[in-house]
C-alpha cells in the first residue's frame, strides 16, 4: 500500500455522565481521528486515545498533533508498505510518542484488512467471534452510587466490574462491594495513587478476593510493584508502567506483575500490542484490553485486539451507549449479557457515520 492522503479530524464528544479517577474527572472528551486513504482509494480510521491533559501520560491532544504533523505523517506518506508491522520499524526513529504513533498505525492496519478482504481481528489473527466485556466504573459522590451502578452492571450481564480507587476511597469501598456482591468478579484500579509506604493498607484488599489490583504504585514503576507483589495474595496488574514488549518483559522477570493490561494507545499500536500479548500467552500471563474512553472507532481496534487467544480476562470495552448518546459508526458498538459479537466484515467492521463525525468536528486538516 502507499498512503497518498491523511485527515486530522479533531472532535469534541460530550459523555453522558462524568468519568472521575484518582487524577481527575471527565465528561467533554476531546481527540483526534485520523483518516488514511491508500493510492487505490481505500480508506483506513485510527484514533488518537491521548486526553487534553498529561493526566494519564505525558502525551496530550495538542503534543499528538504536533507529533503527527511534523514527524510522522512525513515519514510515512507515499511510502512503500507491505504490511501494517512495517510502521513501527519506520516511527523507530522517534522516540516514545506512542499514542501519536498508534494513531496512524491503526488506520493502517484497517487499510490492510479491507485490501486482503478480512475483518481486523482475522488479519491480527484472532480466535474469537464474541468476547467477553467488562465494566470499568470511576469514583462516585456516595457509595450508596457506586452499589446502585455496580447492581445495574451485573443485571446487565457485565463480566467483570473494575472500580477506581484512591486514597481514602478504598477498603471501606471495596468491603462494602464484597459484603453486597459476594460472587462478583470484582477488581480495583488505583491509577498510581498509591506508594510503597501503603502497603499496609493495600494489604487489607486481600480480604474480599479481588481478581486483581491495577497499578496501584508509581506509573513508571516495575521495582515496587514487585516488592508489593510479594506482600500481596491479590494479583497485581500493570498498566501505565507497560509500553512495550521489553517493559513487559522486565516486569514479569522481576515478579512486579502477574497480569498485564494492554491499551493499544500506550504500547504505540497494534503490532507491538500483538508481540506483548503472545510474549505473555508463552509465559502463562493472562492479559485483557483496557480501555481510553474511546469512540466506536478506537472501541473497534480494542474488539479485534481482544480475539487473540490470550485475551482471558474480560476487558473494558463496553458498548457505545454506555458512554455516549450517539457515536460516530454505524452499528453502534453492542454489549449483549456481557458479550459483543465482533464484526466479520473487511476492516474495522464499522462504517463511519460521517455526519455525526462533522457534528462532533471542531476543525480538520488535509495532509498530502
Amino acid at each position: 500500500m502507499k498512503i497518498t492522503d491523511i485527515t486530522i479530524h479533531h472532535l469534541r464528544m460530550t459523555m453522558k455522565n462524568p468519568f472521575t479517577t484518582s487524577f481527575g474527572s471527565l465528561q467533554d472528551k476531546e481527540f483526534l481521528l485520523l483518516e488514511a486513504k491508500d493510492a487505490d482509494g481505500t480508506i483506513g480510521w485510527g484514533e488518537s486515545v491521548a486526553f487534553e491533559t498529561p493526566w494519564y501520560n505525558e502525551e496530550t491532544l495538542k503534543t499528538n498533533w504536533h507529533m503527527l504533523e511534523d514527524f510522522l505523517i512525513p515519514l510515512i506518506l507515499n511510502k512503500e508498505i507491505k504490511h501494517p508491522d512495517e510502521v513501527s520499524q519506520i516511527f523507530a526513529p522517534i522516540r516514545k510518542n506512542n499514542m501519536a504513533k498508534s494513531t496512524i498505525e491503526g488506520a493502517v492496519w484497517d487499510i490492510y484488512a479491507q485490501q486482503t478482504n478480512q475483518s481486523l481481528a482475522e488479519a491480527l489473527g484472532g480466535t474469537r467471534d464474541k468476547i467477553e466485556v467488562g465494566i470499568s466504573i470511576g469514583i462516585q459522590n456516595s457509595l450508596e452510587e457506586l452499589v446502585d451502578i455496580v447492581d445495574r452492571s451485573l443485571k446487565d450481564g457485565y463480566k467483570r466490574i473494575k472500580v477506581k480507587i484512591k486514597p481514602g476511597w478504598d477498603v471501606d469501598v471495596m468491603r462494602a462491594l464484597r459484603e453486597e456482591f459476594p460472587d462478583a468478579a470484582i477488581m480495583a484500579d488505583a491509577n498510581s495513587a498509591y506508594r510503597l509506604e501503603d502497603s499496609a493498607l493495600l494489604k487489607q484488599l486481600d480480604a474480599f478476593d479481588l481478581m486483581m489490583i491495577e497499578q496501584p504504585l508509581a506509573s513508571d514503576d516495575i521495582i515496587d510493584h514487585a516488592q508489593l507483589q510479594k506482600e500481596l495474595k491479590t494479583p497485581i496488574c500493570l498498566d501505565e508502567s507497560i509500553h512495550s514488549l521489553e517493559d513487559a518483559r522486565k516486569a514479569i522477570e522481576l515478579g512486579s506483575t502477574e497480569i498485564i493490561n494492554i491499551k493499544i494507545g500506550r504500547v504505540g499500536g497494534l503490532t507491538e500490542a500483538k508481540k506483548i500479548h503472545d510474549y505473555c500467552e508463552a509465559q502463562g500471563v493472562p492479559v485483557w484490553c483496557g480501555g481510553m474512553l474511546e469512540s466506536g472507532i478506537g472501541r473497534a481496534h480494542n474488539i479485534a485486539l481482544t480475539t487473540l487467544p490470550n485475551f482471558i480476562l474480560p476487558g473494558d470495552t463496553s458498548g457505545s451507549n454506555r458512554y455516549w448518546k450517539k457515536d460516530i459508526i454505524l452499528p453502534e458498538v453492542v454489549a449483549a449479557d456481557g458479550y459483543i459479537d465482533v464484526p466479520q466484515t473487511a476492516g474495522i467492521g464499522y462504517e463511519i457515520d460521517r455526519k455525526t463525525v462533522e457534528s462532533y468536528t471542531i476543525t480538520k486538516k488535509e495532509y498530502k
